[in-house]
């Protein structure tokens, strides 16, 4: 069964929208930026899964760039 990620990117691929992909890989980065910051508690596993969702989203921005589909 495919992740949550995995279906919104599935969607803007669909629709071809650059933009909200973009949008969503810098939503992620930015929260992994602030969770590092942070210090009394341990985010490893929540950062896994930041990291985990942008790899999903570049894949899918990846598929954008790929030869025409037919």
């Amino acid at each position: 069964m495919p992740s949550a990620i995995e279906l919104i990117v599935d969607g803007y691929v669909s629709l071809n929208d650059r933009r909200a992909l973009d949008d969503l890989r810098m939503q992620r980065r930015k929260l992994a930026v602030d969770l590092k910051a942070r210090t009394g508690f341990d985010y490893r596993t929540t950062l896994q899964q930041i990291e985990e969702d942008i790899i999903v989203i570049e894949a899918g921005l990846a598929q954008m760039d790929g030869p025409e589909k037919t």
